[in-house]
């Protein structure tokens, strides 16, 4: 198991935690991370791009001039792509991008996203994130006190004071055990958690 230390939020270690090695110690699948990532993005994807073909466009029933013998092109409509407010050529249209990734696939990128951060030093797990008040700048203290800048914040369900203190920070992002995912592992520099976070994770996908 790997063994990491438990700060509290002046940033002093108070202790250790054994990770379950089942979600924080397993091989890291990067192809499965990739996938994860990508299918996240897709599926934030509006896909409500529109432009009108030439048949979709209005006008242009009308032949403009004969065929022959006036010296232009021959042309059968003004609404034809190389006309000005003809319709555009494989024109896009709404779609929809997303695609089916199966759960074990999801959890299993998961865990490997968890394994990359702890193997990097880059997880923290704080003792408890109890504030008495909503308060921006103690949430904005604690981070200084752990040394850390970017950050996805992981805390139990029900600690909302400290969820709403965090609100406000540049670069920083609250989730809860149930709302985890890989693109935002990533996307920040560091995790933390607070220790009851940790057991509940461990707790579902154990």
């Amino acid at each position: 198991m790997a063994n990491v230390a438990v700060y509290n939020i002046e940033g002093k270690e108070v202790g250790t935690i054994d990770l379950n090695d089942a979600i924080f110690g397993v091989e890291v699948n990067e192809h499965l991370v990739h996938m994860a990532v990508v299918q996240q993005l897709a599926n934030k994807r509006q896909g409500t791009q529109k432009a009108k073909t030439r048949s979709e466009v209005s006008g242009g029933g009308r032949k403009p001039w004969r065929q022959k013998g006036t010296g232009h092109a021959r042309q059968g409509s003004t609404r034809a792509p190389q006309w000005t407010g003809g319709g555009v050529v494989f024109a896009p249209t709404p779609r929809d991008y997303s695609f089916k990734l199966n759960k074990k696939e999801k959890r299993a990128a998961l865990k490997s996203a968890l394994t990359s951060r702890v193997e990097e030093n880059k997880f923290i797990v704080v003792d408890e994130m109890n504030f008495d008040e909503i308060k921006t700048k103690k949430f904005q203290n604690v981070l200084s006190n752990l040394n850390v800048s970017k950050a996805l914040v992981v805390l139990e369900d029900g600690n909302t004071k400290a969820e709403l203190s965090a609100r406000n920070i540049a670069d920083v992002k609250t989730a809860r055990t149930n709302t985890i995912n890989v693109y935002d592992i990533l996307k920040y520099n560091t995790v933390i958690a607070t220790k009851a976070a940790v057991e509940a994770i461990e707790e579902v996908y154990a």
